[in-house]
């Protein structure tokens, strides 16, 4: 008789990222833990510089608390930010970010209050970013600690606020209200990881399970992307369905079609990222800018109209620093206003006229070809990170130091944010219109120089002025 012998399988070990996810799930008063110590150090170089007198002589960023928070929130943490978004997704939501872990802690102890339904407007990011980005220009938001202050320690106040009044134990303000929401949307869905939601293990498990406890509202069992989720890793493993896993970076962007784009990304990312955000860093260094005030100031005094070269607006409306001799008069804010709204203007309808025109040439229905627009994604990324890191090359100039090769840095940089979207385009193209080669290819060309607006922008910035 023979016999039959019986080995146990011996468990697969778990690939590397999933363990990760795994870690993050167990680990929560940890995570917790370092928010805390986030939220002090936040509230530290938030607050303490405020009290302190601006720096009248030149001193190192290191001797002084100012600089240093200075340095640290816009020279570093920003910048970083925006970059560990196109990395790693959305874990700076959800594993480091004070404000968003602020808003939870208020939710947890709040009224519990249902959503309401203006809240839920899917143009609240737009409109939030656009609107914080041309009011931290005015007041000065990069240099001093007051304006600082008042803009993000007034977005925490919102925010906790908000979680306050909204949901239990929730992030309200994070998936609605949030002004970098929208961007850090975008740009996450270029995330070469994620959270993969197995459909087929989730309905194998039993019903009774417990649901997760998602902060940011996510409906985990149809959860496809990262543009929603906050990576914090507590639904890891849930219901043997849910892993930390690789994709590649592009899969998100072509897999969004007609039906699932939302023009408010697409206006977001042309007219907000493209627009708004160029015009508020390139306006400084703009001759132009300079030409516009002068110009506006020879019209009002050949019309004996004096009153906007006064200066007498305050701090927290126009910038207003008589000790260190910067001052802004209500022209320097129509200027301001004017500049970047015209940039703003000029490049979103140049870029706009390029996908219209790609439609025309794809024979699309639609006027405007919405979900192409997701494809500018990496370009609208990489504009706002020249344009942080362009202050942090200065913060560290002012130390005498120098980043070899950042000429050629920004040239590649540009040439491949590029290259990527062509790519993007092209798929999305081909996958969603039966048209030729041709066509396809003068389509893909037309948004592409459209969109040229933008790095022939940087180029003017970085090698003409």
């Amino acid at each position: 008789m023979n016999k039959i012998i019986t080995i146990n399988a011996i468990p697969l070990k778990k690939p590397l990222l999933q363990r990760i996810g795994d870690y993050m799930q167990q680990q929560r008063k940890l995570i917790l833990g370092l928010q805390w110590f986030i939220v002090l150090f936040y509230f530290t170089l938030l607050i303490w510089p405020a009290l302190l007198p601006l720096p009248k002589d030149y001193v190192h960023f290191y001797e002084n608390l100012i600089l240093f928070a200075q340095f640290i929130f816009w020279g570093i943490w920003w910048p970083f930010v925006m970059l560990s978004m196109v990395l790693f997704g959305r874990v700076w939501c959800g594993v480091f970010c004070p404000e968003g872990a602020l808003s939870e802690w208020t939710s947890r102890y709040g009224l519990g209050r249902s959503i309401p339904h203006w809240m839920r407007w899917s143009g609240w990011p737009f409109v939030a970013f656009i609107l914080t980005t041309i009011y931290g220009q005015l007041i000065s938001v990069y240099e001093y600690p007051k304006a600082a202050l008042l803009i993000l320690g007034g977005s925490t106040v919102a925010a906790m606020l908000v979680g306050f009044l909204y949901g239990r134990g929730k992030r309200v303000w994070c998936r609605h209200l949030c002004p970098a929401n929208g961007v850090f949307s975008l740009l996450s869905r270029l995330a070469p990881v994620h959270f993969k939601v197995d459909q087929n293990a989730w309905n194998r498990a039993p019903h009774r399970t417990p649901a997760v406890d998602c902060a940011p509202l996510v409906s985990v069992r149809n959860m496809t992307g990262s543009s929603d989720c906050h990576m914090c890793g507590r639904c890891s493993s849930h219901r043997n369905a849910v892993t930390l896993s690789q994709r590649s970076p592009n899969d998100e962007i072509l897999a969004i079609n007609k039906k699932s784009a939302n023009y408010w990304d697409i206006l977001l990312l042309v007219f907000g990222m493209l627009g708004v955000a160029t015009g508020a860093f390139q306006w400084s260094a703009s001759p132009w800018f300079v030409q516009l005030k002068q110009g506006i100031a020879e019209w009002l005094i050949e019309r004996d109209s004096y009153w906007m070269l006064s200066d007498n607006a305050p701090w927290w409306l126009l910038t207003h620093y008589p000790d260190t001799n910067d001052v802004f008069s209500w022209l320097d804010g129509a200027s301001i206003l004017i500049y970047i709204g015209s940039t703003t203007l000029v490049t979103g309808s140049i870029i706009m006229s390029g996908f219209w025109l790609a439609g025309r040439i794809l024979k699309d229905k639609q006027s405007i070809p919405w979900h192409l627009g997701y494809a500018l994604t990496p370009l609208a990324g990489l504009s706002i990170f020249l344009g942080l890191t362009a202050l942090t090359l200065s913060m560290l100039k002012a130390e005498h130091i120098i980043v070899p090769h950042i000429a050629s840095i920004r040239i590649t940089l540009l040439i491949m944010a590029y290259l990527w979207c062509a790519y993007l385009l092209w798929q999305k193209i081909t996958h969603s219109y039966n048209t030729s080669t041709g066509r396809n290819i003068l389509a893909v060309s037309t948004i592409i120089l459209c969109s040229s607006i933008v790095g022939l922008s940087w180029v003017i910035m970085f090698f003409v002025w």
